[in-house]
Order: C-alpha cells, then structure tokens, then sequence
C-alpha cells in the first residue's frame, strides 16, 4: 500500500490516504519520496479550477527521491539511483511528437497529478521515459521545483534559441520568476526584472537581475519602449499585455509560462508594423529537463525554497494559498 494525502472534494483539506497501486508495469517505475515542491497547479487541481481532477485528489508533481523498484523491461533506470518526477508520468512513445523528441507536447501524456496519484505520499510510480536522474551538482532538498517551475521557463531558451546578447525581461518574480532570473543571467542575457515591489530590488539584483523596472510606473515602462528582444511571462493574471509589447524592440516576443485564464486583449498593429510576436510553452521534454538540470548544477542554479514537513502539508498548502512563501515550498519527509 502507498500511503499519501489527499482530498475528497474540491478545496478539502489533505488527509492521511492509502492506496494498492497494484502490480508495477514492465516499463514503470516505483520511486521512494525524499521530497515533493508544491506548486500553484497543485492549488488549482486540489481547487478543480480547471475542471479537470478526479477525487480522492493527490498532489504532488515536483518529486525527488530514489528508485525502489523498476518494471522487467527498464534498462534507463535502476534501483537506488536517485531521480526526478515532473508535470508528465507518461508518454504514448510512437506519436509524431514523442518520435521528434518532444514528448511534452504529446497529445496522450499522462498528468502526474491527473487522472492517477501524485508525489504527496511515500511512493509514487511512473513510466521510467518520464523520469529524469538527478545530476551531481544539484541539491536534492530543494531541486524539486526545478521539475516543473525550472523547465518551464528554462524550456523557451532552448525552443526559442535565445542568444546571450538578448535584453530579456521577466514579468512576475514569484515560484517561476525568480528562477528566470537566474537562468537568464547564465544564460548570457542582460536581465531585466518587471516588478510592482521597490522594495525587491536588491533581492532581484541579487538573483541575476542587472535592472528592475517599476511596472506599475507608466513613465518606466513608456521609457522602456522598444527595448527588449524577449519577455517572459510568468504571472497568471491580466495585465496591460499592450503597454508590454510596446516595450518590445522589433521581431521581439512576449512569451507566455504563466497560466493566465483571461483572454488577451492585444492590438495587432503594434505586432504587425514591428513583426512582434505573442506566444507560449508549457513544460519541456525530459531530455531538456535533463539538459536544465545539467545546467543548474554547472552554474549553481537552485530555487530559493522553505521546507515544511509532509505532515504539515495543509498549513504548507494554506502558505501558498494566503501567505507569501519567499520563492518556493517543499515538503519533506526527513526534516
């Protein structure tokens, strides 16, 4: 039996859970949970924001832990090695997008926390295609989140072959923002972090930002016309998305990780007269959450986190939900 917590309606309260997970599948894998980050998908699934989850509802999909037992036909992986689950429990393999290399665009891709049981719990199972072995380099406390909010504003870097001589901003420097900021930084790009927050500024500077703008400053952002080659959205509400792109230099983009439910409101003549475009990305493959991993651990890349037992996962859950986490929340096990 797989202990775990979950919720039995929408917005309940995590309580203790068991479940027979059944025989292990030739291609899965069964993973010992060190440690599981909480993410705001977490909140929306428990909350059913997205009409999608099936009660009991167990969250969890930024994993580390090691390998317990592997299926008879898993030769990537093996017993003890320690690993990382992301968004993605699974892959279909044979369609044109798994066959390209790009299994996180798969149109029968398996949700960790959708339609089976996530990483709130002491084992969690999964095909071995989806799970990623963690680098040396990387710290296991808190590399959780590099599992889904890293690969998600890691993935455009590499989509979009960012150059390091682009002016790049960041809007929202929360749970994805910060680790943009980051990545960015090492990435090459001079960083510019979009900020409501004065008070952030030296924190920003010292995550990677070389400049912070006041977005709530119509004169900063009108000043910052035509300046930048790339924006990433982090933030899931709506903004004045045409102040933003007025801040894009031509063939600029304003790219969306963050899940914003709203509908964009965007003039076209502005995208049309400098060939701007708008687009978006979820999270990446796991070969590019390898090379996002490989990568954190060369430049020392790590999400600023606060760790609360698994056993507090409501007053975690409550942290995000109405409080201000400082970047990250991981649950662990061991703490």
């Amino acid at each position: 039996m797989i202990k775990a917590y979950a919720a039995h309606s929408a917005g309940g309260q995590l309580e203790a859970f068991e479940y027979d997970p059944g025989p292990l599948g030739d291609q899965d894998v069964e993973i010992n949970v060190e440690s599981c980050g909480i993410c705001h998908s977490d909140l929306s699934m428990l909350n059913n924001d997205w009409g999608m989850t099936q009660y009991p509802f167990v969250p969890g999909h930024e994993v580390i832990g090691t390998v317990a037992a592997v299926g008879s036909k898993v030769t990537s992986l093996t017993k003890g090695q320690r690993v990382g689950l992301g968004w993605h429990s699974g892959y279909c393999g044979t369609c044109s997008s798994c066959m390209s290399g790009d299994h996180n665009l798969c149109a029968s891709a398996e949700m960790t926390i959708g339609g089976r049981f996530g990483g709130f719990a002491d084992k969690v199972r999964a095909q071995a295609s989806a799970v990623v072995p963690l680098p040396e380099g990387v710290d296991p406390d808190s590399a959780g989140p590099l599992l889904c909010a890293g690969i998600t504003v890691f993935n455009p870097l590499e989509q979009f072959a960012i150059k390091p001589t682009s002016k790049v901003g960041v809007i929202g420097i929360g749970g994805l923002g910060h680790l943009a900021l980051q990545f960015l930084n090492a990435w090459g790009c001079e960083v510019t972090a979009f900020t409501r927050d004065a008070s952030q500024k030296d924190d920003l500077i010292k995550l990677g930002a070389h400049n912070v703008l006041n977005s709530s400053n119509a004169d900063e952002l009108e000043a910052a016309a035509g300046k930048f080659d790339y924006i990433l959205s982090t933030v899931n509400v709506k903004l004045d998305w045409n102040a933003y792109v007025a801040t894009l230099a031509p063939k600029g983009r304003l790219h969306f990780v963050g899940a914003t439910v709203e509908p964009l409101d965007l003039n076209v003549f502005p995208l049309l007269m400098g060939q701007r475009s708008v687009s978006a990305s979820p999270v990446g493959s796991p070969a590019t959450i390898g090379k996002m991993l490989n990568f954190a651990a060369l430049h020392h890349i790590k999400p600023v986190t606060e760790y609360f037992s698994f056993s507090d996962v409501n007053k975690a859950m409550d942290k995000l939900k109405n409080g201000k986490p400082h970047y990250r929340v991981v649950l662990k096990h061991s703490l």
